[in-house]
């Protein structure tokens, strides 16, 4: 019985938030939140255009407080509107205006639209975005067209901080599927490594020092290197001398031994 309880509050929730999402209307709403409290349902609208949401004098207001009374029995309902800062950063909102883009200039322009879209997202700092179109675009036949930049995790815990939303654009050759994927650019990303040095004014002139002290040993070390390297090979060439010595004492010997030998013979004779 708990459960059943449980499943038909989601129920009235869901149904309230499709209904004020019809009743305001397309790219107008990013967010409906449904809070219960002791007095009443408290019901929060996130939109980027607060002024078409409450209407003139509170019209619109007045008329869901009024249907939400008497079609879905809320004793008290309390609506409240919330303006989002940046919604260049708000996925809702980027979804719903490309809906709305596509079906008032046509599915053929989808790539402008797309590209615009993007563009926009990139310059006011946004870390990462990805923007996929599901359809038939440009043709009959259903293709995926993925237009993307950035950073953009899609597992694990960091996949948390990434914005999405859907959205529907109904055009003529059929239904466009939106998905929109946003990383707002103050977000903090949990595998991204930053190191942080506070440096003053006496270390960097320390450093300044240690590097000139090194440059001038390393100016004073160079002559020595030379002086040695210079000896080095100079002893080298005493060894090769010394050996093209030998090798010659010891070939005019075996000559001279070679002659004496012969002469030994011819006096026999």
């Amino acid at each position: 019985m708990i459960e059943k309880k449980f499943i038909e509050a989601k129920k009235q929730q869901f149904e309230i938030k499709e209904f004020i999402r019809k009743k305001i209307g397309k790219g107008k709403l990013s967010e409906v939140r449904i809070e219960r409290t002791p007095v009443g349902e408290k019901i929060i609208l996130i939109t980027s255009k607060p002024g078409l949401v409450i209407g003139r004098g509170g019209e619109i207001i007045r008329q869901i407080n009024e249907i939400l009374k008497k079609k879905f029995k809320l004793e008290n309902p309390q609506i409240e509107v919330a303006e989002i800062q940046n919604p260049i950063f708000d996925a809702q909102t980027v979804a719903d205006n490309i809906a709305l883009s596509l079906e008032r200039f046509g599915h053929l322009s989808f790539k402008l639209i797309a590209y615009r879209e993007l563009d926009r997202i990139i310059k006011a700092g946004a870390l990462g975005a990805e923007i996929r179109l599901n359809g038939r675009l440009p043709s009959e036949r259903a293709k995926s067209w993925r237009f993307a930049f950035g950073y953009l995790n899609k597992t694990g815990a960091s996949s948390e901080i990434v914005r999405r939303a859907t959205a529907k654009a109904f055009t003529k050759p059929g239904v466009v599927g939106i998905k929109v994927a946003i990383v707002p650019k103050d977000t903090k990303i949990p595998d991204q490594i930053g190191i942080n040095k506070k440096i003053t004014e006496e270390q960097i002139m320390f450093d300044i020092e240690e590097k000139k002290e090194e440059k001038e040993k390393k100016k004073e070390e160079k002559p020595k290197e030379k002086e040695k390297k210079e000896k080095e090979k100079k002893k080298e060439e005493k060894k090769k001398k010394e050996k093209g010595k030998k090798k010659k004492t010891r070939k005019t010997k075996k000559r001279k031994e070679s002659k004496k030998g012969k002469e030994n013979d011819n006096t026999k004779k």
